[in-house]
């Protein structure tokens, strides 16, 4: 027994050491959870966008304008960027207006001095979990330093959001990357290994029409399972769509991206041979993409050089337009930015998969 239970190992140990790509990424994800993911979350937030303006009438700006302009610009946490970018506003209406399209997480009002009794008003995006509890205790720190004893009046322009809420838009994506890499690369193997992509060669298929069966077959199951996800998260988040056209929008949102991962993990899935390898492969993929598409934690709460990725990251456009539309109820003027970068992906990872596939198979 015990030399038979030593012939298997040594089988299986060789087996392992003459796969050096296995061994590689065996050692390499270890390392990649520790910097990537500890580097995506609970980090310091800096750069949040914060408007000011002070409220009408005025006709110079009040003594508590100017300190606390000057102490947000100077906030920071120790070794680390500034926390707010602050813009100054004339118009409280253009103001807002940026705060509903996202063109800034927060709008600082002082009163007039015309208004006396007024209270400072402060208008947070409250679909992030994490930013507006950071603005809000900087606003108050810069008020105090600033000498104010007026009260500071906190409206949450999206109601509370949970953070159930804000994590729940990130896993619909999850789910469409994780039905494309076990549906659509690995049964794209298992049909190499198995003969069946030989036998499609004795008919008269083009090879090309082979590769966009298996990206529309993919597609389909990816948007499948992304939607059923999307409705499971609206029925335990309490989420409500508000109207048909958001609800069109993200059935639209969940369609481009499917075409754009499934397209990318089957040209990824053409380069292996076996399983093994494109398990590997997959991990390391869904571990970089996942964890800077913000669906975690905001964005601005990583390391500059952590945010770069975010820009050639489809699925950080895809968890932004979704949170967009399902928590904010924005529109095309919104997430026409995300559908655009989503497009060029899909187009360039689909153009990818026909060209490494049918390379692979000449």
């Amino acid at each position: 027994m015990i030399k038979g239970a030593i012939a298997i190992f040594k089988r299986d140990f060789k087996k392992f050491l003459g796969n050096p790509f296995v061994i590689i990424f065996t050692l390499l994800m270890p390392i990649m959870y520790l910097v990537i993911f500890g580097n995506a979350m609970g980090g310091a937030i800096s750069h949040v966008s914060i408007a000011v303006v002070q409220e009408e009438p005025y006709i110079d700006q009040t003594p508590l304008f100017t300190p606390v302009v000057g102490e947000l610009k100077h906030m920071a946490q120790p070794d680390s960027p500034p926390t707010f970018d602050i813009a100054v506003y004339n118009d409280e209406l253009k103001a807002k207006r940026a705060l509903q399209t996202g063109g800034v997480s927060g709008v600082l009002v002082i009163p007039s001095p015309l208004l006396p009794n007024r209270p400072i008003r402060l208008y947070v995006d409250s679909s992030d979990s994490v930013t507006p509890t950071v603005i809000v205790s900087g606003v108050n720190a810069a008020l105090v330093k600033s000498g104010s004893h007026s009260q500071l009046e906190i409206n949450k322009i999206y109601g509370d959001i949970k953070y159930i809420q804000f994590f729940g838009v990130g896993v619909i994506v999850m789910a469409i990357f994780m039905t494309t890499m076990m549906g659509g690369g690995i049964a794209l193997i298992k049909d190499r290994e198995m003969g069946i992509i030989e036998g499609y060669f004795v008919t008269p298929v083009k090879r090309s029409s082979i590769i966009m069966g298996m990206i529309a077959s993919g597609t389909v199951r990816a948007f499948l399972s992304g939607f059923v996800i999307f409705v499971v998260d609206l029925l335990i988040t309490g989420i409500m769509i508000q109207t048909t056209e958001n609800f069109l929008m993200v059935l639209l949102v969940l369609f481009i991206t499917s075409i754009g991962i499934t397209s990318f993990m089957v040209s990824m899935a053409s380069r292996f041979s076996n399983q093994q390898e494109y398990a590997s492969m997959s991990a390391f993929f869904n571990l970089i993409l996942f964890m800077t598409s913000g669906a975690f934690y905001p964005v601005i709460g990583m390391p500059d050089w952590l945010r770069w990725i975010t820009i050639i990251n489809p699925e950080y456009y895809a968890v932004h337009a979704l949170r967009s539309i399902v928590l904010r109820g924005q529109g095309l003027d919104v997430i026409g930015v995300d559908l655009i970068a989503l497009c060029i992906f899909s187009l360039a990872a689909m153009m990818l998969g026909i060209a490494t596939y049918r390379r692979t198979l000449e």
